[in-house]
């Protein structure tokens, strides 16, 4: 882990306009840099994920209860997750992709909120957007637009492209 305040970058990011795209990337090179410094001769990748609903940026839900207020604001809403991944060497970033997955969130009742809560917490505590896709976060939404890795937090095929390209992957 890079130990990184990102809460204080994600503050004096968005304290400055700075839109949900732009923060994603840049506490992914945040993530990136701090390592590649501490070993320079290493590739280094970074990544980071943020969720953005009607231009808010969402935080990881800090109780059961932040949670439940969370999934309440999504609700009917669409869900902009945004994930972006840097390459680093040497403490400089040498490449960089965004991407964004668009996730249209169902009407959820008080009732369903706290069932599912009851059930996902505290598994769904780091999770941004309240949710494992791959578990019954699913249930959360009527339509996904976007690439499942991008949900996931990182977009790997863009990556592995890259990685091809260095040669660190067989093409």
């Amino acid at each position: 882990p890079a130990h990184v305040d990102e809460a204080g970058v994600k503050a004096a990011l968005l304290a400055e306009g700075q839109s949900p795209r732009a923060v994603a990337d840049a506490l992914a090179e945040l993530k990136a840099l701090k390592i590649s410094r501490s070993d320079p001769a290493a590739l280094v990748i970074g990544s980071d994920s943020v969720v953005a609903v009607d231009g808010r940026l969402y935080d990881k839900p800090a109780s059961w209860e932040d949670a439940a207020r969370h999934l309440a604001e999504f609700s009917g809403r669409d869900m902009h997750l945004i994930s972006a991944v840097v390459a680093a060497e040497g403490g400089r970033a040498v490449w960089r992709h965004v991407e964004e997955a668009r996730l249209a969130v169902r009407p959820l009742s008080p009732d369903f909120i706290a069932a599912y809560l009851d059930r996902e917490w505290p598994a769904i505590a780091g999770c941004v957007g309240c949710f494992r896709i791959k578990a019954l976060g699913v249930q959360l939404f009527s339509r996904i637009r976007g690439d499942h890795f991008t949900i996931y937090g990182m977009p790997l095929l863009p990556l592995l492209a890259y990685l091809r390209t260095r040669m660190i992957l067989p093409s």
